[in-house]
């Protein structure tokens, strides 16, 4: 039977949300987004990618099943599109059906090149093809089928750039190492090691920002942070964060880098099935206390600390705390480009072991 397109209005949203209950109906490693997150992508009201370009979303349905789906969004008067929130059964038409679909819709909307399959907003969330690992995956972190990178690649797109998601324990902590590059830093009064304190939540927001957009401001994909954006993120991630294991560092009383991580909440979100109501919701009260894992989400350094040991510092502190708590396990450090090499230096320094990696494609059209 012939392969038809639907897009998804308000009436059948459903569809695209369920489908990776399906592909992913046998495998043991798979964990749902949370249904409401997926929602909010798509949302105008929620997502600031759409305040100022659009998104739209389509199904494939054969013999009345949903066997693919695939969502396109671009900004206006920009060049680039994205694809993302690709899912399908292991047959080239449909994969090829739902791609050009996405591609043309772009094209009307004058695009010439397209990164897939990746977010519609900040690269910390639902982006790239996992290409290794295929276990465990981490919340908003994208988890797919081997088999996807052989259609995206026959549907004519080819690799960018590689993502490489490590994991650290106590255990292959390169302690020795680490507390002798550390100490210089540790000692030098010029420096001081501060973690996150709630009380003094303006505080550490105006700092953040600070840091981030002065670390990033001359990297391709950079957008300028906020303090609004980041007082509404530190509010939003209070319940998952352990202040003692986020730490900045100071050099003469200036903020000028952080180490940020989470409690890797995905260890909660496995029972929860995708839904966030209020049985869900109890669930994550429940696991919560259960969880042995944390997630670093981000690492910034201001350009004139770089390698001058800040990084070394904030890592023995968190170390240190990390000994405190034997109940966590393991440390994920997610996630360094491949255009990165001094982090992957860094991070391979510390006894940190490749855990995952993501590709993200491209095509120029």
């Amino acid at each position: 039977m012939a392969i038809q397109i639907i897009k998804i209005d308000g009436s059948n949203e459903s569809s695209f949300i369920d489908l990776p209950y399906v592909i992913y109906k046998n495998d043991p490693e798979f964990i749902p987004h949370i249904e409401q997150d997926i929602k909010d992508v798509f949302n105008p009201k929620k997502n600031k990618y759409l305040e100022k370009g659009e998104a739209h979303r389509w199904i494939a349905v054969q013999d009345n099943k949903t066997v693919g789906r695939i969502a396109a969004g671009y900004k206006f008067g920009e060049k680039e599109g994205r694809i993302g929130f690709f899912e399908s059964i292991n047959d080239n038409e449909v994969a090829h059906l739902l791609f050009k679909t996405a591609e043309s819709y772009l094209i009307e909307k004058g695009v010439i090149k397209i990164e897939a399959p990746v977010n519609f907003g900040s690269r910390d969330s639902y982006w790239g093809l996992m290409v290794s690992g295929f276990k465990r995956p981490s919340y908003r972190e994208n988890y797919n089928p081997p088999y996807y990178r052989d259609l995206i690649l026959s549907a004519g797109y080819k690799e960018e750039f590689l993502q490489v998601t490590s994991e650290i324990s106590p255990e292959t902590f390169n302690i020795e190492r680490f507390s002798k590059l550390s100490s210089r830093v540790l000692n030098n009064p010029d420096y001081e090691f501060k973690h996150i304190d709630y009380s003094q939540t303006d505080k550490f927001a105006k700092d953040f920002v600070h840091i981030y957009n002065k670390a990033w401001e001359a990297h391709d994909f950079y957008v300028p942070l906020t303090l609004d954006e980041i007082m509404r993120d530190l509010k939003q991630m209070k319940p998952i964060v352990k202040p003692e294991f986020n730490w900045f560092a100071y050099a003469n009383g200036e903020p000028a880098a952080f180490y940020i991580n989470v409690l890797d909440i995905n260890q909660v979100f496995k029972h929860v099935n995708g839904k966030l109501n209020w049985l869900g919701k109890l669930k994550f009260l429940w696991y919560k206390g259960k969880i042995d894992r944390l997630r670093a989400i981000v690492f910034g350094v201001i350009p004139e600390y770089q390698n001058k040991g800040l990084e070394t510092g904030m890592i023995m502190k968190m170390h240190e705390e990390i000994i405190k708590h034997p109940q966590f396990k393991s440390s994920e450090l997610a996630w360094i480009g491949d255009f990165n090499p001094k982090m992957h230096s860094l991070f391979n320094s510390l006894g940190a072991v490749t855990s995952k990696e993501h590709l993200t494609f491209v095509k120029e059209i």
